[in-house]
């Protein structure tokens, strides 16, 4: 916890990477804002909960929400898409904490008569708070009797946050089980302030983040589902990709009683991660698990850590509602 702390308040640049999730198809927003509204449906609220390295220290515990509502633009095909996304994170035994309240606006423009293709430019910024518990932070210098050695006056500050997106989605052909969609995102562009000095020299580093997602069906009853996401924050690269297989149940395939997930995702060098999710319709369940194949392997002892998420997806009573008027990627 040291290290995290020397690292937050003397270094010249932040150099580590965002808070993520391994279940990062279950946060859109957090990806890319573009991805707001590329949904089957009107309105869709999530949620994913992450617990990390009990084995190691003091857990990392990180909950996300984000709620999404998508509605028609004039009398054409475009559409707009205005979206919220909440996120929690608290680690260490100095309760190292940062709360963000990020508002989205996403604009997808149809390219196409068939409303099959759409290309989405996404905003999303808020306010970011960042805290600890300075009565249980301990350094060398308390052991010498010379107090904590630190001049923090204030153990939090906020600063605010913006994120920008594109994403192209379509589908492959007349089949809407077989779709994709590609998108790229730069977060932290307005490169806010990242210091418990006040000091405006240590800045949050801009991340790029490249995403892509592709859906398939193999047979009536059964479809695979293909994720990506490469992301780049100064000196620091991580890559995350995997395949879902959905198993449809019930005597109607467009519309079956519910739909089981079974899969696994790679995190590059970090993870390996198993994920077995439910849809009964209108809600979706997942349930995931790191296992660390890192060099913390022989302190972890495999183990990394959790995420549970709950998805709702609903239609609204109203006219040109996209249930019949956009055939968007149902990933």
């Amino acid at each position: 916890m040291i290290l995290i702390l020397y690292c937050f308040l003397f270094g010249k640049e932040l150099h580590a990477q965002d808070i993520h999730f391994s279940q990062f198809f279950e946060a859109p927003l957090l990806r890319n804002p573009s991805l707001a509204g590329i949904f089957k449906g009107d309105i869709r609220v999530q949620a994913v909960y992450r617990d990390q390295w009990n084995s190691v220290t003091n857990a990392y515990k990180t909950g996300s929400m984000s709620a999404e509502y998508k509605m028609p633009v004039g009398k054409g095909d475009d559409f707009v898409t205005t979206g919220l996304q909440l996120l929690y994170d608290k680690a260490g035994t100095i309760g190292w904490t940062s709360t963000h309240i990020l508002p989205a606006l996403n604009y997808h423009k149809s390219l196409s008569a068939s409303r099959n293709r759409y290309l989405s430019l996404g905003f999303m910024g808020g306010m970011v708070q960042r805290r600890f518990d300075r009565s249980k932070m301990t350094t060398n210098s308390q052991y010498d009797g010379l107090g904590d050695g630190e001049t923090i006056t204030n153990p939090q500050y906020t600063y605010i946050d913006g994120s920008v997106g594109l994403s192209y989605n379509s589908n492959l052909n007349d089949n809407p089980d077989n779709n994709f969609f590609l998108g790229g995102a730069y977060h932290h562009f307005n490169r806010p302030g990242n210091s418990f000095y006040r000091n405006s020299g240590i800045e949050l580093i801009p991340k790029w983040v490249f995403s892509a997602g592709l859906r398939f069906g193999v047979s009536d009853y059964a479809y695979l589902t293909i994720q990506a996401d490469q992301s780049m924050q100064g000196a620091y690269n991580e890559t995350v990709a995997g395949v879902m297989y959905g198993l449809k149940f019930g005597s109607n395939t467009d519309n079956p009683d519910y739909v089981i997930h079974l899969g696994s995702f790679l995190r590059w060098n970090d993870a390996l991660i198993p994920v077995v999710k439910l849809d009964y319709n209108p809600f979706s369940v997942a349930l995931s698990y790191d296992v660390n194949i890192s060099k913390l392997k022989p302190s972890s002892y495999g183990r990394g850590g959790f995420e549970l998420s709950v998805s709702y997806i609903g239609f609204l009573n109203r006219d040109k509602s996209s249930l019949n008027s956009i055939l968007c990627p149902r990933f």
